[in-house]
């Protein structure tokens, strides 16, 4: 077998990482990484299943590679992510060309997989898997992606993360700390935390307690953190985020539904006034502070008014921006068994509606950004015909082309005066 591999990843922030995980263990082990599928000995597809879409699109990008594999019986092909802990030999059996499977927990094995014979599935948990050092492959040099925990024990009725990732385990503060101190010594300026939940970290240390000493770290610029869940947003987290300078004025914090008969149904474990009462502690020890959510619509046995009660939320709340889906459901989920199915034409006109009141929200809210001064890390630099673009991000996580002015450019942090505001962008210029 051939020594070059190519990944190609679908979902999440985490699945990223992961891939910088696998790229790490492969390049490690003597691999070099093919710019293209048809050139690579290995192929990994690190896949995600949140939602029905997203497998529907994975399984229709892989039926194109049979065809590559009848060309070149040296290729090997690799499942890996959620659909692969989700499905595991069954999807020997629907693609029989399909050479390994391995499941999150299991990604450090890419390399040994490969010499072994074809066929092999590897999906078991890995109780070890909050120790594990790994090799990463990461692909931006200013910004990083830092696992800080593995897993999730909410059990949402809708998500299958619980079974495709495992419970929560976090890993020791100490080599969270460290990968950071060394991420610095290579010049990164900003690292964002992972983890299902990551205010549900518990180690030696208690989220807060971790945000505290990685604030410490001298020559870190900035700290973001996803994603947050409601319940665990505690009072002593929002005064670590208004205390601690490093941590950027912004959070995610998933809504999903304004209805808390609808939040019930879907296991959250809040209602709405509880999620109110979270946003107003927020705002008022963050005034700046920029919130985005996650939205389902059509969730089973939503009810008109159920509906009207995600629009008054939205219109309350005035989220800096949101990422809506139609309801999918997901195998193995409670969710799935529910009756009272919402019509798909209904669950599109709903999130239709969603959708237009957010962007209309989001204009607004970025209109009113116009001539004020952000501080912007600036991360890359694009040649132009007449000049380059520099483009960075705001405290607030806003995205803000520049253009170059010969003075600054990727990883320096320059003041920047909004000029224009788009819906998902901003002009500035360098002050």
């Amino acid at each position: 077998m051939g020594k070059t591999f190519y990944i190609e990843t679908f979902g999440c922030q985490m699945n990223v990482h992961d891939s910088e995980k696998m790229s790490g263990t492969l390049k490690s082990e003597g691999y070099s990484e093919a710019d293209n599928p048809e050139d690579a000995d290995l192929i990994v597809f690190n896949t995600c299943s949140i939602r029905e879409k997203a497998e529907q699109k994975f399984f229709s990008r892989l039926g194109r590679f049979k065809l590559l594999k009848k060309r070149n019986p040296r290729l090997k092909i690799a499942i890996a992510g959620c659909i692969a802990q989700q499905e595991g030999d069954k999807i020997l059996h629907r693609t029989p060309y399909i050479d390994f499977v391995l499941g999150p927990q299991n990604i450090h094995l890419i390399g040994k997989l490969v010499t072994m014979r074809s066929h092999v599935v590897s999906c078991e948990e890995n109780p070890l898997i909050a120790k594990a050092n790994y090799r990463i492959d990461r692909k931006d040099h200013i910004k990083a992606l830092v696992t800080i925990m593995y897993g999730c024990n909410n059990f949402c009725s809708y998500c299958v993360v619980p079974y495709t990732r495992g419970h929560e385990k976090s890993r020791p503060s100490t080599n969270i700390l460290a990968e950071i101190e060394g991420l610095v010594r290579e010049g990164f300026k900003e690292v964002t935390l992972l983890g299902q939940n990551v205010n549900s970290y518990r180690s030696d240390l208690d989220f807060t307690g971790l945000l505290r000493n990685i604030n410490e770290i001298e020559g870190l610029e900035r700290i973001r953190f996803v994603t947050s869940h409601p319940k665990d947003l505690s009072d002593d987290l929002i005064a670590a985020m208004h205390d601690l300078e490093k941590v950027c004025e912004h959070i995610h914090l998933p809504l999903q539904s304004g209805s808390s008969r609808v939040l019930k149904l879907m296991n959250r474990h809040y209602s709405f006034t509880g999620y109110m009462k979270k946003i107003e502690s927020l705002r008022r020890a963050i005034p700046s502070i920029a919130i985005t959510t996650d939205i389902i619509a059509g969730f089973p046995q939503e009810r008109e008014e159920d509906h009207e009660w995600t629009i008054r939320a939205l219109k309350e709340f005035e989220y800096d921006g949101i990422f809506a889906f139609n309801y999918s459901p997901r195998p193995g989920t409670k969710a799935a068994t529910l009756t009272d199915h919402v019509d798909d034409a209904v669950k599109s006109r709903r999130l239709g509606e969603i959708l237009d009141l957010q962007n209309s929200i989001t204009d607004r809210k970025n209109k009113d950004l116009e001539g004020t001064i952000q501080e912007i890390l600036l991360e890359t630099e694009t040649a132009g015909e007449n000049t380059s673009l520099l483009t960075g991000r705001t405290r607030t996580n806003k995205i803000v082309n520049i253009p170059a002015d010969g003075k600054a450019g990727p990883s320096d942090v320059v003041s920047v005066k909004i000029i224009k505001a788009k819906r998902h962008s901003f002009q500035g210029k360098i002050i």
